[in-house]
Parts: structure tokens; C-alpha cells; sequence
């Protein structure tokens, strides 16, 4: 097994606000989560249709606003 690296990410993320109780179909949420307010919803800028689940305290611990 190789070691591990750490990385930045270059561009810029397009999440906005999870709004409790919205229709998920077509967001992709990880196993074992359950959305809850303060998560977020990214998108890829570059195919608006793959979308999914960022949990707030991942979010809040890894994003700033641009």
C-alpha cells in the first residue's frame, strides 16, 4: 500500500443550504447518513446533474466562503 498524501482542491465548490424534509431523489447521500439542517447540497459545476449530500460539520470544518 502507498502512503498517504495530503491535497488541496483547486477550483471552487457549488453547494447551497439543505432545506429539511426536501425530495433527495437524484442527490446522493452516503450510507448511515440522514440529512439534517445545517448539511449542504454540492453539485459539479461542470455536470449540474451529479449532486450530492455534504454533512454540515464536514462542511463548516472544510469550506470557507469564496
Amino acid at each position: 500500500m502507498s502512503e498517504w498524501n495530503k491535497f488541496r482542491k483547486k477550483g471552487l465548490a457549488e453547494m447551497r443550504p439543505y432545506v429539511p424534509g426536501e425530495d433527495l431523489s437524484g442527490v446522493s447521500v452516503g450510507a448511515g447518513f440522514t440529512p439534517k439542517e445545517g448539511d449542504m447540497i454540492a453539485r459539479d459545476p461542470s455536470n449540474p446533474a451529479d449532486v450530492w449530500h455534504v454533512d454540515g460539520d464536514f462542511f463548516r470544518n472544510n469550506y470557507d466562503p469564496a
